[in-house]
């Protein structure tokens, strides 16, 4: 039987490179400032729905949402083995916080009817872990948490192995269901070189038009519309067109989207540094690991 799988991802900050320009002054991410990466645990989720339907059958949707720059994401998707992407792009969902966010996801998933609707754990830029089960809330569906194995699909019921930290729990779910993935979970596939040379050139039209306006910086808006319409055109007929999506095309309720729709509200981000204290080094000897042990014990630390 074959199954539909939307996975949501998302293009993210790279925090291993966060620096004091990381955030605006009206308490958003100011992500022009900071490198973008594929959210890891999405990787995983993505993975597990190629797995489901390499082995079942069925299609594998991506979705993603953010600036036109957040197709990079979906081009990685495609890449991987995604057979249809699309981009959520708005300015009136900026300022987003993950209440508001996963409210316009669950209007896109319920746009597309999935079968399965698979998240990574968390992401790395609010480490939250909020939006998978926000989304299964506001589609009424059930939720799996912390998926680690996906151990049988079979007349329209899921089993999961679920990693709970200390150990493992297995539960069964009738479909549709929520779950989100932890990066245990398998080994992401690497993009297909054949897949990349094919849909490399895949854009979404807000793409086009900004390519449009840097090459003709002269033009009038009349002849920029009519040339980005025209590349857009070329693209479709290829099928290298990225789906775009605004509030309107999912009929979202605008109270619900962006900073009217997120009660969330960082006021201010510090960089920490860990400074090194005073340390004894020992050699790598009997003699030195004895006079360790002594030490640790005089000051309590064992014994």
């Amino acid at each position: 039987m074959p199954y539909h799988c939307v996975v949501c991802v998302k293009q993210v900050p790279d925090t291993k490179n966060v620096t004091g320009d990381a955030m605006k002054e009206d308490g958003t991410v100011n992500r022009a400032a900071l490198p973008a990466v594929f959210n890891p645990e999405d990787l995983n989720a993505l993975e597990t729905a190629l797995q489901i339907r390499d082995q079942h059958g069925g299609s594998v949707t991506a979705v993603t949402m953010g600036l036109p720059k957040a197709c990079d994401v979906l081009r990685e998707a495609i890449f991987r083995g995604a057979d249809r992407v699309v981009l959520i792009t708005d300015r009136r969902a900026a300022g987003s916080d993950t209440l508001a966010t996963s409210y316009i996801l669950s209007c896109a998933v319920r746009k597309l009817d999935p079968d399965i609707v698979l998240c990574g754990r968390q992401a790395i830029d609010g480490d939250t872990a909020q939006v998978g089960p926000q989304l299964a809330e506001k589609l009424n569906v059930t939720l799996i948490t912390y998926l680690e194995a996906l151990e049988a699909l079979e007349n329209g019921t899921i089993t999961i192995r679920r990693n709970v930290g200390n150990g493992h729990e297995t539960v069964r779910a009738p479909l549709p269901v929520v779950t989100t993935v932890v990066g245990s979970a398998n080994v992401p596939r690497p993009a297909a070189a054949k897949r990349m040379m094919k849909y490399k050139k895949a854009r979404c039209a807000s793409e086009i038009e900004q390519q449009v306006k840097k090459q003709m910086p002269d033009a009038d808006q009349s002849a920029r519309t009519q040339e980005a319409a025209k590349r857009c055109s070329a693209l479709a007929e290829r099928g290298l067109t990225i789906e775009q999506w605004n509030l309107d095309d999912i009929e979202a309720d605008l109270t619900w989207c962006g900073l009217a729709g997120s009660p969330t509200k960082v006021h201010r981000i510090q960089s920490i540094v860990l400074a090194g204290g005073e340390y004894k080094q020992f050699e790598p000897n009997e003699a030195s690991v004895t006079e360790l042990v002594h030490e640790l014990i005089a000051d309590h630390t064992i014994g």
